[in-house]
């Protein structure tokens, strides 16, 4: 869930659950908890849960991932961190709608990116701030989007995480099913002091020793809503507290419903059909905060539960406006 770190061997639950599949992105992998750490195959079908390939080569990964939500039909939501950090790269697409990370469901390119103007990563020593960002697909997709929550129930009430995260603590061993993990909303004073606020979300494993962790990152956390469907209230940030191990909790999630207007506007104002970047085989991407374009970079691979992104080195490109 945090932004990770990739992990040097040493426990990483860096700050930033963004970098889920920064573990393989260092500042992008903040916060996930690995593939989710000690959690169980997909019980259901998630026709909303999508997948974003992902790598550090630099940081030893060339096979990672984030986590994001289907909330329109072209459109993701995931964590900043995932796309607009250093070390991270992305492949250009996103698989919606499967159960498997590599195959099934539909794979649609990247068209363009849009972070939270706010978005600042704690780069481990504390938890990212406004960790969201949205992702414009080429082209529409057939799946059923998730809808977002009101608001995110109170203390207690029950969740679940969704990722392809790594599955182990301190490597990188990412699983080939989607994984899941019944979780409850904790309350602020359960994660560390400072970390969990109205923006973000402290979240407790009903499972002992489980949580996101690398490669999780800007996956969702859902809860039921009154008719009984999912309802997303959570992206994969990173951990709840400073230097633990993802299984060890808790984690930190961005409480969506509280960027609704934000998520609502971009979308609306962004909605002209994509147009492919000139002389590529991938979409071109950018931000909507006027910062310049980041084709490839990005990144970030959140992990569940986990810390900090890595940073990768990004390549200016004009503006994809």
């Amino acid at each position: 869930m945090f932004s990770f770190k990739p992990p040097r061997r040493r426990t990483a639950r860096t700050v930033a659950v963004g970098a889920l599949v920064a573990a393989s992105c260092v500042t992008v992998l903040a916060g996930s908890a690995g593939a989710i750490v000690n959690g169980a195959d997909s019980t259901e079908s998630y026709p909303f849960m999508a997948v974003i390939p992902a790598s550090a080569p630099d940081q030893g990964l060339r096979d990672g991932n984030c986590g994001a939500s289907l909330i329109d039909q072209q459109w993701v939501l995931t964590a900043a961190h995932c796309v607009k950090v250093e070390g991270l790269k992305l492949d250009g697409i996103v698989r919606v709608g499967s159960d498997h990370r590599k195959s099934g469901g539909t794979v649609r390119k990247i068209d363009r990116t849009f972070v939270h103007p706010g978005y600042a990563n704690g780069d481990d020593k504390a938890a990212n701030k406004n960790d969201i960002a949205l992702i414009r697909l080429d082209r529409p997709v057939a799946q059923q989007p998730i809808k977002i929550a009101e608001q995110a129930g109170p203390p207690g009430t029950p969740t679940r995480l969704l990722g392809f995260g790594t599955t182990v603590d301190t490597g990188f061993k990412f699983p080939a099913r989607l994984r899941e993990l019944n979780t409850r909303r904790g309350a602020e004073s359960e994660c560390a002091p400072g970390y969990a606020d109205r923006t973000r979300l402290c979240t407790i494993s009903t499972v002992p020793k489980a949580m996101a962790c690398f490669g999780d990152s800007g996956g969702p956390q859902i809860q039921r809503g009154r008719n009984g469907r999912w309802e997303l209230i959570g992206v994969t940030s990173g951990p709840g507290a400073p230097n633990v191990p993802c299984s060890q909790g808790p984690g930190l999630y961005t409480n969506v419903p509280v960027y609704a207007g934000w998520i609502d506007k971009t979308m609306k104002t962004n909605s002209v059909a994509p147009t492919a970047a000139k002389g590529s085989d991938l979409a071109e991407t950018g931000t909507n905060d006027n910062t310049p374009a980041v084709v490839g970079v990005a990144a970030a691979l959140i992990a569940a539960g986990g810390g900090t992104a890595l940073a990768v080195r990004r390549r200016k490109t004009r503006n994809a406006r």
